[in-house]
């Protein structure tokens, strides 16, 4: 006669994951069966040599994006089970649906693994009554996790298997469980069946504590759950080991496990005796690490306050609430930085899975591992600032290796600001997430290493009849960052044909700033950019051709918007060499052409102003103020004065502290506007000058100051009649009223 024992479980439970293994060792079971996918029976055999948290994850080959992870911890019980039974030559089997019938139903979510399946707390609330909070509402509990502690997790090990079966079936009595969970529970009782027909005499069954009474008492007729499981849908499905972190068992969405607290759990889970007295001391040791200052005595107090709030609360053991309360109140001292930092570091935690290299993986896979060993970039999951000189050749592999990544969706790196003005540096900030693998699992077919997955990809991108051309130059772009010369002449190609068709200048401005830095690229990393000016002549006298008719009747948004690329192609034509001499360099065919424009009446005053600037700072001009003074003379409406002003005096207002005569005529203009063209043109004013530095306005009201001194002129005489109500009001603030 087959004894069957069922244990009910929480997901990632310390408490559940101790009495599970005890109870294991209890009942020596023939065999164990695991809620979870059963193609990964096959991959039990690796988690010895696996660093927890990890995730089995099942993907279909050719349309990875339909995957599905089943994640375990430490604390996590089946876990627990699973190194029992390797340890002790138990076989071990998943029972819940095959991962091949649910990645194949589109109709539903993505399969339920450990991470929410089965879970009392998290699995499908809106199709059916919250068990667990069913009872800590009996209990007289407004906190169901709280109730799920005090009864569980902090029992010591001692988890009433019995209790929980019989509290589920009362809470189960009535209930009809849909489509999607009939099933699972359906194959869950088949593999059941064929366990006890295999003739087991001991049989352990680890589930989450929802489904214990589907598969305890009396069993349905096979022939029912047969007649469930006929018809599923299948697809191929293939599994495998990844790296999981405790940040991802921390979300409450996607792939997360629906617990907010993995590291104090892990805590728990590895310190069974004083739990809060290690984890407080563990919290002073975090803040000591970040100068704080933290002595034992505080330690004290805070272990004593948690025990009091405990007592106080009738709860068996200190909780997390009680624990956090005490350190804020002690160790903290109410700052909730510090507190912040103790929820990051310990009740989140960092830790970040590893699998052995003997894990199945696609060649993309292995051989990012080795160029990660090869580099000395170890994937972390806190985030890792990472400051690289191009001039070194192991810096250099560094960022083609994180640049190539990011042209498959893997965004372990993400580039910053670097420091320093020059080119030859890049800062990067490193944080590795569970989903990449899944991306580079997703790019398996385009190549078995990451250069030539990367590249493959750009030509793939490159020949998509939706690509934009500012989308292909920012490939060319993205090539030579990430050393893809095999890729260049394709994504070239479609550049220069995308180029040869696009009539629109605006597209061509708003492509050529990245044409120009790839080319510039080329030059300081030493990669060859064959082809790139060439384009970039043929994009730059299209522009000059092209942008006198775009300048012509345009409204305040559209000048706007046209100015942001003339600013941009001007910066980048100041980046290209005149090897070809001056009469035919870039920079001088792009000076003809504004020079050209800025001597037209039809412009908007925006566009008139800015092109006027640009002559002058290149010193293509040598009348600005005859300019300025026509743009502001009383013949032009004060709305176009204005915006010739803002254009003029953007990006900088040293000009006005240099030029006298310029501030002269600036001030002139204002001070000359009525009352009603005042109110007017001071929101474009207010623009202008307010996008200047502290430093700069303040040097330009001391210009404005002194100028009369300056000039030989008296100071203009005060006006002691309207001063006279302002001087009452100072005098009376200050005390001195009537003085």
């Amino acid at each position: 006669m087959s004894e069957v024992s069922v244990l009910g479980v929480r997901h990632h439970g310390p408490g559940s994951a101790r009495a599970v293994r005890g109870e294991l060792e209890r009942l020596r079971p023939d065999v164990i069966l695991i809620e979870g996918p059963p193609e990964a029976d096959a991959l039990v055999a690796l988690a010895p040599d696996l660093e927890p948290p990890v995730a089995l994850l099942a993907h279909v080959p050719g349309a990875p994006s339909s995957a599905a992870f089943w994640p375990f911890a430490a604390f996590s019980p089946e876990w627990q089970a699973i190194l029992y039974g390797t340890s002790n030559g138990v076989p071990i089997r998943f029972c819940d649906l095959p991962a091949a019938h649910s990645l194949a139903d589109d109709g539903e979510r993505a399969p339920a693994g450990p991470d929410e399946a089965g879970d009392p707390e998290r699995e499908a609330p809106s199709l059916r009554t919250d068990p667990i909070g069913v009872l800590a509402e009996a209990a007289g509990y407004d906190d169901p996790e709280r109730w799920w502690e005090d009864v569980v997790e902090h029992r010591g090990g001692d988890t009433p298997f019995e209790v929980i079966a019989e509290a589920m079936a009362a809470v189960r009595e009535g209930y009809e469980p849909d489509e999607r969970e009939a099933r699972r529970e359906a194959y869950m009782r088949k593999t059941l069946r064929a366990a006890l027909k295999q003739g087991f005499g001991r049989i352990a069954v680890i589930c989450g504590a929802w489904h214990v009474p589907a598969l305890t008492g009396p069993l349905p007729p096979a022939t029912a759950d047969n007649a469930l499981l006929r018809g599923l849908p299948k697809v191929k499905a293939e599994l495998t080991w990844v790296p999981w972190t405790y940040g991802r068992l921390a979300s409450w969405s996607g792939y997360g496990a629906g617990i907010t607290s993995p590291g104090w759990y892990h805590h728990l889970f590895a310190a069974p005796d004083r739990p809060v007295e290690r984890w407080l001391a563990g919290a002073a040791a975090v803040l000591r690490d970040e100068g704080l200052p933290v002595s034992s005595a505080h330690v004290i107090e805070s272990v004593r306050l948690a025990d009091s709030l405990a007592t106080l609360r009738g709860r068996p053991l200190a909780g997390l609430g009680e624990v956090t309360e005490a350190a804020r109140a002690v160790l903290c001292e109410g700052d909730d930085l510090a507190v912040e930092l103790i929820q990051r570091r310990m009740v989140v935690g960092d830790r970040l899975g590893h699998v052995s290299d003997g894990t199945p993986m696609v060649p993309l896979q292995r051989d990012l591992r080795e160029q990660q060993r090869r580099l000395k970039l170890k994937p972390e999951a806190l985030d890792r600032e990472l400051d690289i000189d191009l001039r070194k050749p192991l810096d250099l592999d560094r960022s083609h290796l994180l640049h190539r990544l990011r042209l498959l969706g893997v965004g372990w790196g993400t580039p910053g600001q670097a420091r320093g003005k020059g080119t030859f540096r890049e800062t990067w900030t490193l944080q590795w997430r569970p989903e990449h693998d899944l991306a580079l699992i997703e790019h398996a077919a385009l190549g078995t290493t990451v250069a030539a997955a990367a590249a493959q990809r750009a030509g793939d991108l490159a020949g998509a009849e939706s690509a934009a051309l500012a989308d292909l130059t920012s490939l060319v772009e993205q090539c030579l960052l990430a050393d893809l010369p095999q890729a260049l002449p394709e994504v070239l190609a479609a550049l220069s044909a995308k180029a040869a068709l696009d009539t629109d200048v605006t597209h061509l401005m708003a492509a050529l700033p990245a044409m120009v830095r790839a080319h510039r690229y080329g030059d300081v990393r030493g990669t060859p950019a064959e082809g790139l000016a060439v384009i970039v002549r043929s994009m730059l006298e299209r522009i000059c051709v092209g942008l006198p008719v775009a300048v012509t009747g345009l409204d305040d948004d559209a000048a706007a918007d046209l100015l942001k690329h003339v600013d941009a192609v001007h910066s980048a034509v100041a980046l290209l060499s005149d090897d070809a001499g001056e009469e035919t360099s870039p920079r001088s065919r792009w000076m003809v052409t504004l020079r050209g424009i800025s001597d037209r009446q039809d412009l908007h005053g925006l566009i008139e102003g800015r092109l006027t600037r640009i002559l002058l700072d290149s010193g293509e001009l040598d009348d600005a103020g005859d300019r300025m003074s026509r743009a502001m003379s009383r013949g032009q409406a004060p709305a176009r004065a204005a915006a010739w002003v803002e254009g003029f005096l953007a990006g900088g207002g040293l000009l006005l502290v240099h030029d006298p005569r310029l501030l002269g005529l600036v001030d002139g203009w204002l001070t000359g506007l009525s009352r009603e063209q005042f109110t007017d043109v001071l929101p474009l004013l207010r623009r202008t000058f307010g996008g200047y530095a502290a430093p700069e306005r303040r040097a330009i009201g001391e210009r404005l100051r002194s100028s009369g001194r300056d000039d030989g002129e008296a100071e203009p005489d005060v006006d002691e009649r309207r001063a006279a109500a302002a001087v009452a009001t100072v005098l009376s603030i200050i005390g001195k009223a009537g003085g």
